[in-house]
C-alpha cells in the first residue's frame, strides 16, 4: 500500500508467484531482538550503543 503519493515502483515483470511468505522469519526472530522505541525515547537515544549503555546502567543499579 503506497500512502506517500508517489507512483508504485513495482514493475509488471516482477514475478513473486514462487515466493514463500515468512521463509526467513523464524531464523530472524531467533538471531535478533528488535525493539521499537517510542518517539520521545528515540529522540534521546540516537543509536543502539546509547540505548545499551543506559540499560546497562539500570541493570547495574546506577540509576533510580
Amino acid at each position: 500500500m503506497n500512502t506517500n503519493n508517489e507512483p508504485d515502483e513495482m514493475r509488471s515483470e516482477y514475478d513473486f508467484s514462487a515466493g514463500v511468505r515468512g521463509k526467513h522469519s523464524k531464523a530472524y526472530t531467533q538471531d535478533s531482538n528488535v525493539i521499537v522505541l517510542e518517539p520521545d525515547v528515540a529522540a534521546v537515544f540516537h543509536n543502539a550503543a546509547a540505548v545499551n549503555h543506559a540499560l546497562r546502567l539500570v541493570i547495574n543499579g546506577h540509576c533510580g
